[in-house]
């Protein structure tokens, strides 16, 4: 395992958002309408679908009384958990800008490293969140390419049985374009989603036109009146009308790239109006003729209008897999950052955004996980199942770890969280327990996803304390290493030259390092031990970069240099070494001829029992994916020399 470098997670005073991200302009509001909304959107196309699809294990009849209680709960639904929920209370709750679930996570470790154990559990269930979300990332791109396609079923029946290999061509295109990035594409996504917001709204005007009366489903009455009247109906009912939300935590995910307020901004102007008119607009379809309820959406369109609406819907199911797809990348690339997994191989697709990253290893386990899908289950309504499960887990797990940030970080009273607090959490749990109910019927793939990924990642972090507590016992104390060479006799050889060594702090002397003494009694005129450590803060200005410690001795040309990066950044260390102070770095840096080197571990299983058997195997075994690191911290692979050690774990 090459890890030379390992994580240091460090408090970081809350920041500024980027100017860029704070001014409103129409640029963003467009771009945020490109890649923020493009799941919450597509909704539509399967949710009101799915509420009667006379196949459920649990069908919801269609009469008057339930078509206005189903489109009131769909429309408070949004309106609690979207609106309410995530809009107004948790984007207020971001980590210097950004969001998102692992902006919670880094939020409540900063609590559990002053000693509080509520926050350390809430921080685990946190995790076990962003796993769930690439059970997200393997669903979403499935169900939501799927019910866009299945659209060809309306515009002719005999298209029937190409739905799926059609879907799987789509899928396979969407992923082999991943590697060159969204950046070429991405100028397109907001004006294609506007088109798709105006035109699900205009579908659903000239339903509601054909039967205003569904407009009473405005009224909570009718939601609640649901719920309490057909109790045994309404719950089951829950686990489709969920779906009516999905999406939700890309609004707050995707925040740091856009800002709360364009977001905002963008789903009160646009968003939800119209996802608002298009389920009251299939209410009145239904209303009107209940044979409609196998494809109430493309029904609603005009005939002449469907097979471009079907176009348009592929379009968009499109930019939403893409959306779930490159945050997929972004959460593996900051759990590698706070140790939740090894290493990965990240490419940055574009010069002038960070966001936009590419993760081979990720999309290829995405893209084969996404065409098994696709294969088995076959339709969206069987995947719906699967799909609020995920969906409902991660909405309730961010509410709760919210409620206790509220309440710890912000001083919000007691009496507000318990009451507003546990009605939202009252509610997330009712989507939850309906859809306990489909686990045998689906619901258990997001939840085995959402484990198997869950306890990939704390084995590891588990696994990487060991290996870390170990590592130190061999290394030795850096400092007393450096105050015995000058007592050394004979003396080392110092060749002239720069030597850098990755090391993991200050504390530990770098086995490398090591090494190269102990068996070569040599080292360089001049030597940088070098540490990389991650703030909380998403990115470091160069100012704050670097800290430079001559550790005791101002001549001996042993120097070293503490390198902070963002998580949302790549470490470079030829860049690190070019913002050295010469003055303060005992003798002329050659960045151009410098030698690097790193340490190599390689991890056998040991007799103690500092796992169970099972986890150290997955711990070796995810090893095994670690990135090159020459080519992870920039290094110029003809001058980076690799000295490795054996160690049990």
């Amino acid at each position: 395992m090459r890890d030379a470098v390992s994580v240091k997670i460090e408090a970081a005073p809350s920041q500024h958002h980027r100017s860029g991200v704070d001014s409103v302009r129409l640029g963003v509001v467009v771009g945020a309408l490109g890649v923020v909304f493009g799941d919450i959107g597509t909704s539509p196309i399967y949710t009101v679908q799915t509420v009667f699809n006379p196949e459920d294990p649990h069908p919801v009849p269609i009469s008057p009384d339930n078509i206005y209680g189903v489109v009131s709960l769909i429309f408070w639904s949004v309106m609690v958990i979207v609106t309410l929920t995530y809009v107004t209370l948790v984007m207020r709750a971001d980590n210097d800008g950004e969001g998102g679930i692992m902006a919670l996570i880094t939020l409540l470790r900063r609590w559990a490293g002053k000693g509080r154990r509520t926050a350390l559990a809430l921080a685990g269930l946190g995790v076990f969140g962003a796993a769930l979300f690439f059970g997200d990332g393997m669903i979403t791109p499935a169900i939501s390419v799927l019910s866009a396609v299945e659209g060809l079923k309306v515009v002719d029946p005999g298209f029937g049985e190409w739905v799926v290999p059609i879907t799987a061509v789509i899928i396979v295109a969407l992923f082999s374009v991943q590697r060159r990035g969204s950046a070429a594409v991405g100028r397109v996504f907001g004006p294609v989603m506007i088109a798709w917001f105006v035109s699900i709204g205009a579908c659903g005007v000239g339903g509601v036109l054909g039967h205003p009366e569904i407009l009473k489903a405005l009224s909570p009455a009718y939601a609640l009146g649901f719920v309490a009247g057909h109790f045994e109906i309404a719950f089951f009912a829950l686990a489709a009308v969920v779906l009516s939300v999905t999406g939700a935590e890309a609004l707050y995910a995707d925040m740091g790239h856009f800002g709360r307020r364009a977001i905002t901004r963008g789903w009160l102007l646009l968003v939800l109006p119209a996802c608002t008119l298009n389920y009251f607009g299939q209410g009145a379809l239904l209303l009107g003729d209940e044979k409609t309820s196998g494809a109430p959406f493309f029904l609603l369109t005009p005939e002449w209008a469907r097979l471009p609406m079907v176009l348009l819907a592929t379009a968009a199911t499109v930019i939403a897999s893409q959306a779930v797809v490159t945050g997929a990348f972004s959460l593996a690339s900051q759990a590698a950052h706070l140790g939740y997994l090894p290493r990965l191989r990240v490419e940055h697709t574009s010069e002038s955004a960070m966001g936009q990253i590419y993760v081979p290893l990720v999309s290829n386990v995405l893209a084969a996980a996404v065409l098994i899908l696709v294969f088995a289950f076959r339709s969206s309504a069987a995947l719906a199942y699967a799909f609020g499960m995920a969906v409902t887990a991660t909405i309730t797990i961010t509410t709760l770890l919210f409620l206790y940030l509220a309440r710890q970080r912000w001083g919000a009273p007691l009496w507000a969280v318990a009451l507003g607090g546990g009605a939202l959490l009252v509610v997330d749990l009712l989507f939850f327990a309906a859809n306990l109910t489909k686990f045998v019927h689906g619901a258990w793939l997001p939840i085995l996803i959402g484990f198997a990924a869950f306890a990939v990642m704390t084995t590891w972090a588990r696994g990487r304390s060991i290996v870390t507590r170990k590592r130190e016992e061999m290394e030795g104390s850096l400092q007393e290493f450096v105050d015995g060479l000058s007592a050394l006799d004979p003396p080392l050889l110092r060749p002239p030259g720069t030597a850098v060594f990755l090391n993991r702090g200050k504390e530990t002397t770098p086995l490398s390092m090591l090494s190269s003494v102990q068996h070569n009694h040599a080292l360089h005129q001049h030597v940088v031990i070098l540490s990389i450590e991650t703030s909380p803060a998403p990115r470091v200005p160069d100012s704050e970069r670097v800290g430079i410690d001559d550790l005791g001795y101002s001549d001996d040309g042993v120097i070293f240099v503490s390198a902070r990066f963002g998580y949302m950044e790549r470490p470079d260390v030829p860049h690190v070494l070019s913002l050295l102070d010469p003055a303060r770095t005992e003798g002329p840096i050659t960045i151009g001829h410098a030698s690097f080197f790193l340490s190599k571990l390689q991890l056998v299983r040991g007799p103690e029992p500092t796992m169970p058997v099972w986890r150290k195997r997955l711990f070796i075994g995810t090893s095994h994916i670690t990135s090159d690191a020459a080519a992870y911290f920039g290094l110029p692979l003809d001058r980076t020399v690799i000295m490795g050690a054996r160690l049990e774990v």
